[in-house]
């Protein structure tokens, strides 16, 4: 009896801290915002917004969706869809959603564009992509408690934390530093990216060097300094194409490229790595694993 009544107040206490806990007043691009107490139907314009508050066990209060988040997740493709580029605010009233969450690009055309929306009341909340480990860390945290969940976010934050500390670990025993090219977007329009980003972080976590670490952000790259690059591997989250491994090793004038001499490109999962949410590191242990496959062999993914 004694055990019971302790789990009750455990999960009273746990319940009055979650209703308790103060929520933002400044969103994650440094708006203003006012939050209402409940929040019961929410509309995500941002796949990385979406996962999360999916993992959140929220998905439920999620009423529409960008076309991105439908597509990446096909248990909501039946929810209304809106362009994160060109919102349709007066369709998104009818919804009478408590709370928006936008990224950067949704006002990438106007400087406000669901201005009405927010004269109805609805709460905008602006949550850019994040380009570091630390920011995405930032961001759980913040979607938490602008819902009223702090302690779900501060649990998703310590999974990533604990795989994190698990590669590191790994990588600080490693005797050879491995160079990497990462592609995000094949020939003809090669991209790839240099520091700043949050995937060139996790490149270094695991042990290796970006070839295009002396340049920062997203990258346009030319064929010609591809090659003279010489990475020994190559990741690829292109999934555009009917082979992005076989096209690579099938480039005119990269034969001599070390990754494609001795067949080391591999695949990562274009949504773990594209996505800048907690599920990142899953991304990671994929890239360690591939990187350094002896290394890695005992880390699950």
């Amino acid at each position: 009896m004694k055990k019971l009544i302790c789990a009750a107040l455990v999960f009273v206490l746990c319940f009055m801290t979650a209703a308790l806990a103060e929520k933002p007043s400044v969103d994650r691009a440094g708006n203003a915002i006012s939050l209402p107490d409940t929040i019961d139907s929410i509309i995500a314009l941002a796949p990385s917004v979406t996962q999360t508050i999916m993992d959140m066990g929220l998905g439920d209060k999620i009423v529409a969706v960008d076309s991105y988040s439908a597509k990446y997740f096909p248990e909501l493709a039946a929810l209304p869809q809106f362009d994160m580029m060109a919102p349709d605010c007066e369709r998104m009233a009818m919804l009478e959603p408590d709370i928006i969450f936008v990224t950067g690009m949704s006002y990438s055309y106007d400087d406000n564009p669901f201005g009405a929306l927010m004269t109805m009341g609805v709460s905008m909340v602006v949550v850019p992509s994040s380009e570091s480990i630390k920011g995405i860390r930032e961001d759980v945290i913040f979607i938490g408690d602008c819902l009223g969940v702090p302690e779900t976010a501060a649990a998703l934050v310590a999974g990533m934390d604990d795989t994190l500390n698990e590669v590191a670990a790994i990588a600080a025993t490693l005797e050879e530093k491995k160079t990497v090219m990462f592609e995000i977007g094949a020939l003809p329009y090669l991209y790839s990216f240099g520091t700043g980003t949050f995937l060139n972080e996790m490149i270094e976590i695991a042990g290796a060097e970006n070839v295009f670490a002396n340049q920062q952000s997203w990258i346009s790259v030319t064929e010609e300094s591809a090659v003279a690059a010489n990475p020994d591997v190559i990741l690829t989250s292109v999934d555009y194409i009917e082979d992005p491994i076989g096209e690579i090793l099938g480039r005119t004038g990269w034969e001599g490229v070390t990754a494609v001499a001795e067949k080391a490109v591999y695949p990562i999962d274009p949504i773990t790595s594209n996505l800048p949410n907690h599920h990142a590191v899953e991304a990671l242990v994929e890239m360690a694993k591939a990187i350094y496959p002896d290394a890695y062999a005992s880390l699950s993914e």
